[in-house]
């Protein structure tokens, strides 16, 4: 039984491990963060929020110093899908937004007798699956 968690994140009750919605990819342990299955790109906020005022003649320019502000991207090593982005502070280490107690999880959807991805049907999409699948027939994606 697989629980979707997030848009692009499942819980496989059978394995208890972490899954890409999109692709199928393991990313660790759902006794743990999903985050230290993924691939993690450290961006420079200048490079998302542009300053707005030249920073040549201005100290603030309405864009997040970088001395002060980082941006945590996570993807699935994959397909590529971004999951998650954080705002943190240098040098502060990455948040853990989700820990779940997966046997209390695993009783919770027994007894309701329904399949959890019947019954959430948001996340990646017909045009996500599509790609994903384009992306798989000519060897890209595991």
């Amino acid at each position: 039984m697989r629980v979707p968690m997030t848009e692009y994140l499942v819980i496989d009750l059978d394995t208890e491990r972490w899954v890409c919605r999109v692709c199928d990819q393991d990313m660790g342990s759902a006794h743990g963060t999903y985050k230290e299955g993924t691939l993690v790109h450290d961006r420079d906020p200048r490079e998302i929020h542009q300053p707005i005022i030249d920073p040549e003649r201005y100290e603030f320019t309405f864009s997040p110093d970088p001395d002060y502000c980082r941006i945590l991207e996570y993807y699935c090593p994959g397909c590529g899908t971004q999951i998650e982005a954080e705002y943190l502070p240098p040098g502060h280490p990455p948040t853990v937004d989700m820990l779940i107690d997966v046997a209390a999880l695993r009783r919770q959807w027994e007894e309701r007798g329904v399949d959890p991805e019947e019954v959430h049907v948001y996340g990646p999409g017909e045009d996500a699956q599509k790609y994903t699948a384009a992306l798989k027939a000519i060897g890209h994606v595991r």
